[in-house]
């Protein structure tokens, strides 16, 4: 029950942070599984390929497996990631998504709790 508790902790507040950056992010509140959409497929490569070269692995969706104009990134959250791993991966994946531009939504103009946290580790 307290991984359980864990990981849904974890999924709730790496889905917050990444609906506060401006990305669309699919799936139920809950769950460790994040769809983040990408739409153009020219933009899979990149955005892979950036995060990898930060570690950070990421799963990518496109055709023939979802619509055409409906890729995306899968991020798989777990139990044992920490809030200082999750906050790394943030960064990387908001560095990454302003590069390949797929942060559709206009992020808040106040400070973001990512930030804050970061403040607090350091």
């Amino acid at each position: 029950a307290q991984k359980l508790a864990q990981i849904r902790d974890n999924s709730n507040y790496f889905r917050s942070e990444l609906l506060k950056m401006g990305f669309e992010v699919l799936g139920d509140n809950d769950s460790p599984i994040m769809p983040i959409m990408l739409y153009n497929p020219g933009k899979i490569p990149a955005f892979s390929r950036e995060c990898l070269k930060r570690n950070v692995a990421v799963v990518m969706v496109g055709f023939p497996a979802s619509p055409l104009l409906l890729s995306r990134t899968r991020i798989c959250i777990s139990a044992a990631h920490t809030r200082e791993d999750m906050i790394k991966a943030l960064e990387v994946i908001s560095t990454v998504g302003d590069m390949v531009g797929i942060k559709y939504f206009p992020a808040e103009p106040n400070k973001s709790q990512l930030e804050e946290n970061r403040v607090k580790i350091d």
